[in-house]
């Protein structure tokens, strides 16, 4: 046998021995009750043997319900976009389970009862861990079925019998069944003869898109804060309605690392509360102890922050919770080697997360009443504040200029359980007039902070923190900030609010979230026809729907005026009597109800200002097909968010195709191409680029976004006649350039000279994290129809663009001045400086079509309502402006 077999096998027998002795035991000295079916009686395998599918999980918590009906109930929450139910598991003591909605009822209570020290004495703690939101982090949902299992079976354990004796456990086991399914499934099918431990088997690289994402691509980690996904939609209302008083997102991280948990790193969002903080460090410290007691490494605070509102470890503290995220070191399979040499099995992470998970259980069992007394204090000083700010206590949504949007965003609020008013009639306040229907927050309420953090424009990191981050930076150390620092909801949705320190009005009653926006036709029975206004996503629904229904619609590149005196902004849509069927006064009347559109039936088409409704300024608008980007090198999120956007959103479907296809085919059936934020240069490259400029040559319309609209600047491809700039440097460096290979001698006389000396002379602008950036929009193009002079777009990356030159296309929107660019968030000095005045949003002719590039994704986590009308053009209004040949 040659060397190479003998390691072979050596490979082999390590590998099956590894697997062979995996039956680990999960808590020491544990017995357990055989009346309560274990994981391999019921599925066939021991824990942490398998990586269990979604329908696998539900079937055992079925069969742990049906052996112990008293002391677990299954609830089903939601269904995932793809039709998997999601579930979550109340366990307790035989009495809590049995009144588990008297508890619910407590909860919401307990914050304003008169009883609230008999509430606390009596109420048991809760808490809900929550598991693989992400699906390629597979360990939690295996971990979920062990905790409970131990729970319900474990005989006479101390630890168990001190949990179950006075706290509710709510187990969420599988939070994104759509991305399990896709990683399982793929997995599995790339296992050879043995699983294989090496990180660059096929086993450990998913192929695009991973199971992180669920069905619409969406890290819905990401998702707590606009609830685009049913999942985070389910799970927010079902934690809402118990308000579990400690809240763990259980999470996998590199295999390399160790394990993460509680104290956070900072920054902390400011509307949290010490006592919040400190008792995920109690907790935190008791995990710490079970895991030194079974030799398991692990660190805190020195990543994964608590700032951003909208993660599953933030959003639950805004109700009162204390919350936190836990990170094992994945396997990203059955078995993985670590760049130590350590073996690490599926089983060891699953029991990691299941030892966490029992120590967490214990550590809220412990501080019982500390926490119930906690979220009572801060729902309570919640309310204390809102009463004290005597400037800013009441938000009034104004929805004069944009119905949909303050509709959409009072609708959200109130799924957040927040508190929100509607005004019955009129009113003035606070130097403003305001109709009925004006809706408002008044933020003296439980969920005050959650308000705070949300609708104001700016929620500040501490000055310590930002401090010791522009020193790294100086020194050109990474920053410690993690993902985004602006997220003000009003700001992103393009909604006016005003804030008042007085009631607005005493005729108001509350909000309903389900109530529909309320769409009308005017003149229903018109002899001409009909116009609506294009003022909101109302309006733009209405056009996908009139189209996807076969209307004949027209419209306005510019702002008419009727002979009746009626007048129209630019864009508005125009639909003919003598161009539809008989039935559209019906057909009318159902979309208005349908999209909450206000139409306006006319009686002639004579206009007195404006163009008119023959003119070549008020074109016909065409029901485009819509082709989207699909694999690799495309960000998956960003494929996803453009995806919902325009399926879920602007309610039209798109289809998706494979990236490397659009280097040949021939894309003739399609008025629309929409390349995602990616890297395209190796896929698409030179070939790529000539087949789709010859596409647009012959009127099609090619939309980039972020990334996309690099590969289209660049030079060698020829898509789009602008540059990416290097960062700006004033004056020169220390040392002359010179080809010799010596330089003339310099003094430097301190350490910012040395700096200087070293900084390159070719360099991109600083990274940024994302931050809300004031863009500005010429509202001069039919491009920008509908668009409002100024709104909120992204500023992400270190992607800054040259202007185009008038000789190519226009800027149509473009980043506020130095100034005034920062909306929300923290941005570095000189990005401010160098991204002022830089285009956002460039139009290019090219032949009888177009290129339309956004230099960032207005789709970002598709909360970015304030630039739907934007982008919505740039699909609709350009395939109707493009002059198609065929």
């Amino acid at each position: 046998m040659n060397v190479r077999c003998i390691a072979l096998a050596i490979s082999i027998f390590t590998t099956s021995s590894v697997l062979a002795t995996n039956n680990i035991e999960m808590w020491k000295g544990t017995s357990y009750n055989q009346d309560v079916p274990t994981v391999e009686s019921v599925l066939g395998y021991e824990i942490g043997k398998k990586i269990t599918s979604h329908a696998d999980m539900v079937t055992y918590f079925r069969a742990l319900e049906k052996a112990k009906p008293n002391s677990i109930k299954i609830k089903r929450y939601g269904t995932s976009w793809e039709g998997r139910e999601l579930i979550v598991a109340a366990i307790g003591s035989d009495d809590n389970i049995k009144n588990l909605e008297s508890f619910a009822e407590d909860m919401q209570a307990l914050s304003t009862s008169s009883k609230t020290s008999t509430l606390i004495k009596k109420l048991p703690a809760s808490v809900w861990l929550g598991y693989s939101v992400h699906g390629n982090e597979i360990s939690g949902t295996d971990s979920a079925m062990m905790t409970a299992y131990h729970l319900l079976a474990a005989n006479n354990d101390e630890t168990v019998n001190k949990i179950l004796g006075n706290t509710l456990v709510f187990i969420d086991p599988l939070q994104n069944p759509d991305g399990r399914t896709r990683f399982t499934s793929r997995y599995y099918s790339t296992v050879g003869l043995v699983h294989s431990d090496d990180r660059l088997s096929a086993e450990h690289n998913e192929p695009w898109p991973s199971g992180r994402s669920n069905h619409y691509l969406f890290d819905m980690n990401r998702d707590w804060l606009a609830l685009t996904q049913p999942e985070t939609r389910g799970r927010v209302k079902e934690m809402n309605h118990y308000r579990p008083l400690v809240v763990i997102d259980l999470h996998e991280m590199g295999g390399d690392q160790s394990y993460y948990f509680a104290p956070a790193a900072k920054p902390i969002n400011p509307h949290m509360t010490d006592e919040q903080v400190e008792n995920m460090a109690l907790i935190g410290k008791n995990i710490g102890a079970h895991f030194d007691n079974n030799g398991f490494d692990y660190f805190t605070r020195e990543i994964f922050d608590a700032f951003y509102p909208g993660y599953g470890d933030s959003w639950p503290t805004f109700y009162g919770a204390s919350a936190s995220t836990y990170e094992v070191s994945s396997s990203r399979g059955e078995i993985f080697r670590k760049s130590s040499g350590e073996v690490m099995t599926y089983a060891n992470t699953v029991k990691r997360h299941f030892v966490a998970s029992i120590a967490t259980l214990e550590g809220a069992s412990i501080n019982r009443v500390k926490l119930l007394n906690d979220y009572v204090a801060y729902q309570q000083s919640s309310i204390k504040q809102g009463k004290e700010d005597k400037n800013s206590r009441y938000y009034i949504i104004s929805n004069k200029t944009n119905r949909f949007g303050a509709h959409k965003l009072a609708a959200l609020m109130t799924e957040h359980d927040v508190e929100v008013q509607v005004a019955t009639q009129d009113f003035k306040v606070c130097g403003k007039q305001y109709p009925s229907g004006t809706y408002f927050i008044d933020s003296a309420q439980p969920k005050g902070r959650f308000v705070k953090t949300t609708f104001d424009k700016q929620v500040d990191m501490s000055q310590d923190f930002i401090k010791e981050q522009e020193r790294l930076r100086s020194r050109k150390l990474s920053n410690q900030i993690y993902d985004v620092t602006g997220w003000s909801l009003p700001l992103m949705f393009g909604v006016d609010v005003q804030e008042c320190g007085r009631k607005p009005t005493k005729s108001s009653g509350l909000f309903v979230a389900d109530t529909k926006l309320v769409g009308k036709v005017i003149n229903k029975n018109s002899k001409f026809g009909y116009v609506i206004p294009w003022v909101d996503m109302a309006s733009g629904q209405f056009l996908t729907q009139a189209l996807r229904a076969g209307l004949v619609v027209k419209s306005a590149d510019q702002s008419f005026t009727l002979e009746s005196g009626l007048q129209f902004p630019a864009g508005s849509l125009i639909v003919e009597r003598h161009n539809n069927s008989e039935d559209l006064t019906n057909i009318i009347d159902r979309m208005a109800k349908g999209t909450g559109t206000v139409v306006q039936g006319i009686d002639s088409s004579w206009v007195t200002k404006g163009p008119s409704f023959g003119s070549n300024n008020t074109p016909l608008m065409v029901a485009p097909k819509i082709a989207l980007a699909w694999d690799e090198p495309v960000s998956s999120l960003s494929a996803g968010h453009v995806r919902y956007v325009i399926e879920q959103e602007f309610k039209y479907p798109v289809t998706a195709i494979r990236t490397s296809t659009l280097s040949w085919a021939n894309l003739k059936n399609y008025e629309v191409l929409i390349l995602p934020n990616g890297y395209y240069n190796r896929v698409l490259g030179k070939s790529g680029a000539d087949n789709i400029k010859s596409w647009v040559k012959s009127g099609g319309v090619l939309i980039t976004l972020a990334g996309a609209t690099k590969f289209a600047a660049d030079p060698d491809f020829g898509l789009l006649d602008t540059k990416r700039e290097l960062a700006y440097r004033e004056g020169e460096s220390l040392y002359k350039k010179s080809d010799d290979a010596t330089v003339e001698g310099v003094l430097l006389t301190s350490r910012k000279a040395l700096v200087e000396s070293a900084e390159n002379s070719k360099e991109k602008p600083d990274y940024v994290a994302g931050v809300l950036a004031n863009v500005e929009v010429d509202q001069e193009h039919w491009l920008t129809v509908g668009v409002k002079s100024n709104v909120v777009g992204p500023a992400f990356g270190n992607d800054i663009y040259k202007p185009i030159e008038l000789a190519s296309g226009k800027n149509l929107a473009w980043f506020a001045n130095e100034d005034k660019v920062l909306a929300s968030g923290y941005l570095w000095a000189e990005n401010k400086k160098q991204l002022a005045y830089k285009p956002f949003l460039i139009y290019q002719p090219m032949g009888n079509g177009m290129v339309i590039g956004f230099t960032q994704d207005p789709t970002t986590r598709a909360y970015f309502d304030g630039l739907n009308i934007m982008f919505l053009n740039s699909i609709f209004r350009a395939a109707s402006h493009a002059r198609v040949l065929r």
